[in-house]
């Protein structure tokens, strides 16, 4: 079915008058409240207003104001825009320039808004019969399950369906877009800068990371490329935006955000300078700030991806294999673990991981906003293997990235308890165990043992094989070399008191 408006429509929509821009300028702040890796791609187009991050629009127009009191129409806004966050100024005369009132319309035309205000009123629908389309004019009785009309000469109908219908104008008070209504006091009459500033959601960032490894001589080195990707499916457009991005934990209070004021001023000679350059970051109170240099476009409904920072090469790196049978700590104790059977024999697992540091001295030094990390290694052919990713949280500089890659094919090994000693009279618990691990490689390996001490908080190691490292309070490592297709055995006696 489809609705004709006529010209008395268009003349409806010439009462409400919104204000004239000339190249709007927008610059957008996105912030993202996004877990790396918790959005399904496939599904993207379904977030919607559900998308886990919201963006700061500012938008500066040249607006048309009279003198004295009047009211400016605006409908340049996001569909998921928060009414409550709007904020309207003039950058000609911010002084004698005040906003009066403020609403929101978002009474949108639509089908059945037009059959409803059109109830006891005189409409036209067009049916088809046969070969013929019919046209039957009436007053419109009802729209409940169809359209019942009453014609001028007695008769009721019914109609079930129907092709067309027309009517004579558009009622008052419906509207084409959402729009934003300010009854505005001006001591200047004529075209002002202003700014228009509010937050919408249905928009989110996240980085993504890529790391081309390469290993020679028992050591290895890197490359990393960062990338940002932004979603925008608030229900606006947003053409040659200045972009911000904000990383970060920015608490949100339940109820609605205040509104922004204090817009910025239109770009910088400087910022212009910096039209082919990528993100610059800076702080923003305790978070970080990611600017990018050149002004791109953000349509509705789209998906971009820009480059975070140009490629760091030549990264140093440290492959390790890290050797665990021992069951995790509880994270919090009633009392002691005092069965004697609790984590006795286990076989164990050897995780391959990747580390390297962030920091100037190692071709980096840049906080790292929190993403999926992605490892590819490069062969001695060119040729490039996905090897394993992992997720990274907020990094700051000079900090040392773990990325667990996956786990090891040729190193195996297991745990058991050699004695238990339970002493409730000296609230004592003294364990041994031996731990065996066989390098199948050939060639040698580099291994960290490493042990949870699980069974109380406070512990002392009485005995033990081999040299070891405290990594924190209940975890301590080993580290043995293993030779090819051979085996390294330790032992340990620990003893719990409380």
């Amino acid at each position: 079915m489809r609705i004709l408006l006529p010209l008395a429509i268009a003349a409806a929509l010439g009462t409400l008058p919104v204000a004239a821009a000339e190249s709007p300028d927008y610059s957008l702040t996105v912030y993202s409240s996004a877990a790396p890796g918790a959005l399904n791609i496939e599904r993207l187009t379904q977030y919607g207003a559900a998308l886990p991050g919201y963006a700061l629009v500012r938008d500066g127009r040249r607006m048309s104001l009279e003198r004295g009191t009047g009211t400016i129409r605006f409908s340049d806004v996001a569909k998921r825009i928060d009414p409550t966050t709007v904020s309207f100024s003039s950058l000609t005369d911010p002084a004698g320039t005040r906003v009066l009132e403020q609403n929101y319309q978002f009474d949108l035309v639509s089908q059945s808004k037009l059959i409803e205000r059109y109830i006891g009123q005189t409409i036209s629908v067009d049916q088809q019969r046969g070969d013929q389309i019919v046209r039957v004019t009436g007053t419109l009785l009802s729209a409940e399950g169809g359209l019942i009309l009453a014609q001028d000469s007695g008769k009721v109908l019914t109609l079930n369906q129907w092709s067309n219908v027309e009517f004579p104008s558009l009622p008052g008070g419906l509207i084409t877009k959402p729009t934003l209504v300010w009854l505005v006091n001006a001591a200047k009459g004529g075209d002002h800068d202003t700014r228009v500033g509010y937050q919408t959601t249905g928009m989110t960032w996240w980085s993504d990371y890529n790391v081309t490894l390469r290993e020679a001589n028992g050591g290895c080195d890197m490359d990393l490329a960062a990338w940002v990707t932004i979603v925008n499916q608030s229900g606006g457009s947003f053409p040659g935006a200045q972009l911000k991005l904000v990383a970060g934990e920015v608490n949100r209070a339940p109820a609605a955000a205040p509104a922004m004021l204090g817009m910025a001023k239109r770009q910088s000679v400087a910022m212009e300078a910096m039209a082919d350059s990528g993100f610059q970051e800076s702080s923003l109170f305790e978070y970080h700030l990611y600017t990018l240099g050149r002004r791109t476009d953000l349509p509705d409904n789209s998906t971009k991806q820009l480059e975070l920072f140009p490629a760091a090469t030549g990264v140093a790196c440290k492959k390790q294999l890290v050797f665990t049978a021992a069951p995790q700590p509880w994270r919090y104790w009633a009392a002691p673990i005092v069965d004697q059977g609790y984590a006795a024999t286990a076989e164990g697992t050897v995780g391959a991981y990747l580390e390297f540091d962030n920091k100037e001295g190692n071709r980096l030094g840049m906080p790292l906003p929190a993403g999926r990390v992605r490892v590819n290694q490069a062969g001695p052919d060119g040729s490039l293997e996905f090897i394993g990713e992992d997720l990274i949280k907020h990094t700051p500089r000079n900090e040392t990235l773990r990325i667990k890659l996956g786990e090891s094919f040729d190193i195996v090994g297991e745990r058991k308890q050699m004695s238990f000693v339970y002493d409730s009279a000296a609230d004592t618990i003294t364990e041994t165990f031996e731990l065996s691990v066989r390098n199948r490689k050939r060639e040698s390996a580099e291994v960290v043992v490493r042990e949870y001490l699980y069974r109380w908080s406070a512990w002392d190691l009485t005995a033990k094989s081999h040299a070891f490292t405290t990594r924190n309070a209940q975890t301590i490592d080993f580290p043995v070399t293993i030779p090819a297709d051979g085996e390294a055995k330790l032992t340990y006696t620990v003893r719990y008191h409380w």
